[in-house]
């Protein structure tokens, strides 16, 4: 098999990856003479590796320290892209992916509570005629450090993604969910 022409990397580009791994606030000068090579030409090494999309940077909460809870969600949807389009702007979405095998959806949410997660998945996906079956989990730890992007702005909306009332909804009336930091209808403290 050949490997993409902007996947190819030498052995001072895989250092500098590593280093990066290893200390991502790491000078170039302090990668320079560790690599052997000036500091202009780490530089540029770093800026191809950007370009080629092998470095990307971005700001983001470590899972493991912050207390938040992680389900993992694996979704088997006649539609995908509906199921997609509707968590696409959900503030408990962390990421998702299309898969093969069995389930062709696997999602990962965040929240403050378990039951909260529970309840998006009881509502938006276990209800969903769309959906043919779901597997939910929580994620007990994560073996190393897991640095996810969380939305944390949140500006309210008067209508919401996934087309719900948090207000006539039997899991917030019920105290099971903390409601929808999109809405007024959110009782947690972490998206005030």
């Amino acid at each position: 098999m050949m490997v993409k022409a902007s996947l190819y990397m030498d052995d001072k580009d895989r250092k500098i990856l590593m280093l990066l791994e290893e200390n991502p606030e790491i000078s170039q000068s302090e990668i320079a003479d560790k690599v052997g090579l000036s500091q202009p030409s780490v530089g540029a090494r770093i800026r191809r590796l950007k370009e080629n999309g092998i470095i990307s940077n971005f700001v983001g909460m470590n899972i493991k320290k912050t207390g938040l809870y992680m389900a993992k969600v694996d979704i088997n949807a006649k539609n995908t892209n509906e199921i997609v389009r509707r968590f696409s702007n959900c503030p408990y979405f962390l990421n998702g992916m299309i898969v093969t095998g069995r389930d062709n959806l696997s999602f990962f949410f965040v929240s403050e509570d378990i039951s909260t997660l529970e309840a998006l998945v009881d509502k938006h996906l276990r209800g969903d005629p769309n959906v043919s079956d779901v597997d939910f989990g929580i994620v007990i730890t994560p073996l190393r450090d897991l640095v996810m992007p969380v939305k944390t702005k949140i500006d309210k909306l008067d209508e919401v993604p996934c087309d719900s009332d948090c207000g006539t909804c039997t899991y917030y009336e019920s105290e099971r969910c903390l409601g929808c930091p999109l809405t007024d209808y959110y009782r947690g403290s972490f998206w005030e």
